[in-house]
């Protein structure tokens, strides 16, 4: 898992779901990205509510917001791939507990 020398900070992972982009000492560039959505406010506030959120500095959520601005494609549909992995086990949570 080497860093990125293009993207400092940025390192790819391998996993199940494939390679990825993450902060080399942190989450998932696309797990940040969707804190920053679902902060409160906007601009800087989305950042600074993100980086308490995730207890990242702010300067790594800034990194993975401008990874992600540069790489669009590529951090949405990782996005898009979390979203449909987490509907599919709410929907097997929600199976189970009717059973």
């Amino acid at each position: 898992m080497a860093e990125s020398s293009s993207n400092p900070g940025i390192v790819y992972r391998s996993g199940s779901t494939g390679r990825r982009a993450a902060l080399a000492a942190g989450p998932d560039v696309s797990e940040v990205v969707t804190a920053v959505r679902h902060a409160p406010g906007g601009g800087d506030a989305k950042i600074r509510d993100a980086a308490e959120q995730l207890g990242l500095p702010e300067e790594q959520i800034r990194v993975a917001v401008d990874f992600a601005t540069a790489h669009a494609q590529e951090i949405e549909e990782r996005i898009a791939l979390n979203d449909t992995a987490a509907e599919r086990a709410r929907e097997l949570a929600e199976q189970l507990a009717r059973s």
